[in-house]
């Protein structure tokens, strides 16, 4: 999304050269069959035709913990109303206990953590687990590489964080690294350190869907500056990384949806939590416990493509 409004920002001034660079950049990018086999009987109907709703799986395959390619940390869906001048991103935890629906090698069928489906079916898999979780049908997929934020917060010279409690992290690629409490410029090696932790956290995973909540939005911030626009190498550098960090469904049209989001910038960016009762244990399990009733009218509400009741029952 980020990449993309970038790219309209280079497009948009009417330029031939603009135009044909976007077209490029779009073409290099990796695509992904999110829906086969997802049986189309079993998925939620639209609602609202001209609102869009974006599954967004971000990986890290170089975190250290992580030691499997198949793992999916980072789940939002993320929501364009209709008049595309805002988007709302709910993160939905990936130890949330939820029904996984069967897939082809039979396995799901059961309740699970939704982050189990990616595991079991890869991206179809997760489509029809989101879906049947909130009831929302999910129009595209894009898939983020965590490990690529190093080279796209590089190519931007570094973003500036406000962290709000000083912490140490013993997971960080050069050993441990020490973040003090306020705003900071971070190169690319610590923002990545500073998104990926969660063990530093009484509150685990919410701490980190928070940092990278704030990594998101700081970047947004800093691609959409006058100071990497008018710098066509670092902006390049950065087109360039995020399309390396990046791939998306076969049906979605990045040049199009680039001119769609335009005018988007970090301010009409809402980041919410889907709304939880706590953690829990189930089995030898450590699970997030969803507010079904609470989640069910956040759902409702992006379904409807309602963003008055997505800001009032969503948790921030």
């Amino acid at each position: 999304m980020i990449s993309v409004v970038v790219l309209a920002l280079v497009g948009g001034a009417g330029l031939i050269g603009g135009g044909l660079y976007v077209r490029s950049i779009n073409s290099g990018i990796e695509r992904v069959d999110a829906f086969e086999g997802v049986p189309e009987e079993s998925r939620p109907q639209v609602v609202a035709k001209d609102a869009m709703n974006i599954m967004i799986l971000g990986s890290d395959s170089r975190d250290p913990e992580n030691s499997s390619g198949s793992r999916t940390d980072t789940i939002i869906l993320a929501h364009l109303p209709a008049d595309r001048s805002s988007a709302q991103l709910i993160s939905i935890p990936r130890d949330t206990w939820v029904p996984v629906p069967k897939s082809k090698n039979g396995h799901g069928g059961r309740e699970a953590k939704i982050n189990a489906a990616y595991a079991w079916g890869g991206v179809p898999l997760m489509v029809q687990t989101v879906e049947q979780f909130t009831g929302v049908r999910v129009d595209h997929v894009a898939m983020v590489d965590f490990g690529g934020f190093k080279e796209i917060v590089d190519a931007l010279g570094g973003i500036t964080i406000d962290v709000e409690k000083g912490f140490t992290t013993n997971y960080s690629l050069i050993g441990t690294r020490t973040f003090k409490q306020g705003p900071q410029t971070m190169d690319g090696a610590a923002a990545l350190d500073y998104a990926r932790e969660r063990h530093a956290f009484a509150d685990g995973d919410f701490a980190r869907i928070r940092h990278q909540q704030q990594v998101i939005k700081a970047i947004l911030d800093k691609a959409a500056s006058g100071g990497v626009l008018a710098n066509p190498g670092k902006l390049n550098s950065f087109v360039k990384a995020t399309a390396d960090a990046v791939a998306v469904d076969k049906e979605l049209s990045l040049v199009d949806l680039a001119m769609e989001l335009r005018e988007l910038r970090s301010g009409n960016l809402g980041f919410f939590t889907c709304p939880v009762t706590g953690t829990g244990t189930i089995g030898n399990e450590s699970v997030v416990l969803a507010d079904k009733p609470k989640a069910k009218r956040v759902f409702d509400a992006v379904r409807r493509d309602s963003v008055p009741d997505i800001l009032a029952t969503a948790a921030k």
